[in-house]
């Protein structure tokens, strides 16, 4: 079934699935009562674990994020479908694994022709998510949601696969990662685009939290008569970061301190907004990351402690992320969740609470997490299984299963510290290895020898799903002219 015809059958048919919202008080605006609930989702770009105050960072200061833990659930179990940008965004848009929706391994254009590209998507890609794919955005529009993208989109950047055609109403942010340069009168660096077009180019990134921020707060506030859906991925921590001058020199972690902090910032902006609007009780607000911290950049990357490694790995510390969310009256303050969950599992728990059906004609990798989110007596994670992949590669590297966790032999990477105290990311060649998170969260000791029983099991694991994969997987989008990008323009 094609996603307009899904669509169209979704909107005449799923009325009659709506939930309450997060919260049915009379503290709410005019209107609320009975509709489904608001969705913010805040994403930060190569964030470590422990980059937050609720989660241990000794150093930065996240008062406003602290309180969304405080006034909700933190999730101690929380991953990504992958340890780099594009594919990570992909799962979180598709409730699928990358490699479901081939948003794992990508091309260049290189003369004409097509050539491997690795495991993102740069400015000479002519891929991306396929426009036939159904996203959050368009099923939550499909509802009557009004839907708006804030940030880092990364997940194509031609026309046919830009925020407004993956069921988005409206685009401010850069296309692609903001390391990635695209020359343009003597200038370089990536282009700020509000919809399909350029209003910037380079984009200042020192204004780039500021700016999203004040974008975030003026689409909820011009929300008041329809549910709403904010996707609000910031560019930062991505190197090369950057602060605003109100934040810059503030933080004791140095540069990459005020980063956050000026993302924390914008956060308490957000639940302003959301609070002077009467959406503060009505509106389920969802923090997160889309992978580990680039480690190789030392005090200018983040920290994953007390998780092994960072991004590019299938280390915990490169897949495994904060997340904390918050909905009063609906998610109990104060909670902890150490179930498995993740980013794919967004889609069909969002589709619940809006009303709206998950398709059906489909492979969906996510499961609906409200149980855990609410703290439900006696809920446990709805997955079986965990599955790590290796930027760029198409089978399994590793296996979660409760507290075990089963490494294939072969080729991995790792972030190794040089005697002169440098980082690099380098390959190595490993033998099977079976960790005990539950007992040693850094992977430290592989106890695959004293378990044998267990590699088997959660080998067979492995195996079975990569034939899953295989046999129900998906294209990306079709190659397009990237003459037509609105950035080379």
């Amino acid at each position: 079934m094609k996603r307009r015809d899904f669509l169209g059958a979704m909107g005449a048919g799923a009325a009659a699935l709506v939930l309450p919202g997060c919260g049915t008080t009379a503290r709410q605006g005019a209107g609320q009562a009975g509709r489904p609930p608001n969705v913010v989702i805040i994403f930060t770009d190569d964030q470590g674990y422990q980059d937050l105050g609720c989660f241990g960072s000794p150093l930065i200061r996240t008062p406003h994020l602290d309180r969304m833990a405080a006034e909700g659930v933190r999730f101690t179990d929380f991953y990504v479908a992958a340890s780099v940008c594009s594919p990570s965004r992909a799962a979180l848009m598709t409730g699928c694994y990358p490699q479901r929706v081939h948003m794992n391994v990508f091309t260049r254009l290189v003369k004409g022709e097509e050539k491997p590209g690795g495991g993102v998507l740069f400015q000479n890609s002519p891929r991306g998510l396929h426009p036939d794919e159904i996203t959050i955005a368009d099923l939550l529009k499909g509802r009557g949601y009004a839907t708006a993208c804030v940030g880092k989109w990364h997940l194509g950047h031609l026309p046919q696969f830009l925020p407004m055609r993956q069921g988005f109403d409206s685009y401010f942010g850069i296309p692609y990662s903001n390391d990635m340069n695209v020359a343009r009168d003597g200038k370089s660096g990536p282009p700020l685009m509000r919809n399909g077009t350029v209003v910037e180019h380079p984009a200042r990134q020192d204004t780039l939290t500021r700016r999203y921020t004040e974008e975030a707060v003026r689409f909820i506030r011009a929300q008041a008569d329809r549910p709403f859906f904010l996707y609000l991925a910031h560019t930062m921590p991505h190197i090369p970061i950057h602060a605003s001058s109100t934040f810059l020199g503030k933080s004791p972690r140095g540069l990459y301190g005020d980063v956050i902090e000026e993302i924390d910032w914008g956060v308490g902006e957000i639940l302003k907004a959301l609070d002077e609007t009467g959406a503060d009780e009505h509106t389920l607000v969802v923090f997160t990351s889309d992978n580990g911290p680039w480690l190789q950049f030392g005090a200018r990357g983040g920290s994953a402690l007390p998780l092994r490694d960072g991004k590019g790995t299938v280390f915990e510390g490169g897949m495994r992320e904060p997340c904390v969310m918050r909905c009063p009256g609906r998610i109990p303050a104060g909670t902890i969740c150490r179930e498995v969950a993740t980013t794919m599992d967004l889609l069909p728990t969002i589709a619940r609470l809006a009303g709206a059906s998950v398709p059906g004609d489909r492979v969906i990798d996510g499961r609906d997490i409200w149980p855990l989110m609410t703290g439900r007596p006696g809920a446990t994670s709805p997955h079986e299984a965990f599955y790590y992949y290796q930027p760029a590669e198409t089978a399994p590297k590793a296996v979660r299963c409760g507290p075990w966790k089963l490494f294939r032999p072969g080729p991995r990477y790792e972030t190794h510290k040089t005697d002169d105290g440098k980082f690099v990311h380098r390959r190595f060649d490993a033998p099977v290895e079976l960790y005990h998170l539950g007992t040693d969260v850094g992977e430290t000791r592989n106890v695959a020898g004293e378990n044998p029983e267990v590699v088997r099991r959660l080998t067979g694991m492995i195996e079975a799903f990569d034939k899953d994969l295989t046999a129900h997987s998906r294209p990306a989008g079709p190659a397009g002219d990237l003459a037509s990008s609105p950035a080379s323009a």
